[in-house]
């Protein structure tokens, strides 16, 4: 057999996304409207259904294959509407954001207080009260689970991470479900239905962990132009003020949170975990204080 050639494997990139999407697109009548997506966890494409403009989703990591439970929970109430599924989640049809606005965008262009305030109603929305939780869910305790070996291995803020996320985990309270990655990309612009989140991560625990994940972006997704040390403090007050949260509890679920983001960077040798421990070390001088 002769072997491939490069304009081969250009072309293998540009079709191969197709034999993925092709059964659902049949199945839901579906058009496509742009380009395929591929992120860590997921394969995407833009797509229109009767005219109106949709995201067909296949998760392929765990986390994300659970995303249509808390979906179809929400009712599109404080998140995008599930508009389709297949039996187990493997396939996904989801409202589609196609508003201009960017949180990202706010918050590194002097509008930072308006991005923070945005996110912490979209957390209000979605912990507004309704009926029981739905089940298959991932505890919080288990979340966290790659934060520990690593602590163990690394020590110093890591290990104050590590025994303040124990403390926390053994004594939750008003445990209810979490989005779990509720940060300036997962919250969108869907015109006139305002603000909405999308790809949550299905976890279940303390409602004060869902407030935790902003602090540390946009950054996360684009390091450049930093925003989020600058804007520690003037983000928390905001947040106590919003969620009626104590301070010093925001400020330890805030540090366990940040340790096992850090333990997934450092575990792919990341350097954005820097920006995790710079939060962290922020959080800690703050209760410390």
């Amino acid at each position: 057999m002769d072997s491939a050639t490069p304009a081969d494997f250009e072309s293998s990139l540009y079709f191969e996304p197709w034999l993925h999407f092709e059964p659902w697109l049949s199945r839901w009548a579906l058009m496509p409207d742009g380009d395929a997506i591929v992120t860590h966890g997921s394969r995407l494409l833009p797509v229109r259904r009767h005219g109106e403009p949709a995201m067909l989703k296949l998760p392929e990591a765990q986390d994300e294959r659970l995303g249509y439970r808390l979906l179809e929970y929400w009712g599109g109430d404080g998140a995008a509407r599930l508009l389709a599924r297949d039996e187990t989640g493997s396939a996904m049809l989801i409202e589609r954001a196609i508003g201009k606005r960017s949180l990202s965008a706010m918050a590194r262009n002097g509008e930072d207080d308006e991005a923070t305030l945005i996110l912490c109603e979209a957390i209000a929305r979605l912990q507004h009260p309704r009926g029981p939780a739905p089940t298959g869910l991932i505890p919080l305790e288990t979340w966290f689970k790659d934060l520990f070996p690593m602590a163990q291995q690394r020590g110093g803020l890591l290990a104050r991470s590590a025994a303040t996320a124990r403390e926390l985990l053994a004594a939750q309270r008003e445990i209810m479900p979490l989005h779990a990655d509720l940060h300036h990309e997962n919250v969108l612009d869907f015109e006139g239905r305002g603000w909405r989140a999308i790809d949550p991560k299905c976890v279940i625990g303390d409602r004060a962990f869902e407030y935790t994940i902003l602090f540390c972006d946009p950054d996360l997704s684009d390091p450049e132009p930093p925003v989020a040390l600058g804007r520690f403090e003037r983000r928390l007050d905001i947040v106590v003020a919003r969620s009626g949260l104590e301070r010093p509890r925001l400020l330890r679920w805030l540090i366990a949170w940040c340790g096992l983001s850090a333990a997934w960077f450092l575990g792919d040798d990341d350097p954005l975990a820097e920006i995790n421990l710079a939060i962290m070390a922020k959080a800690s001088a703050a209760l410390d204080g």
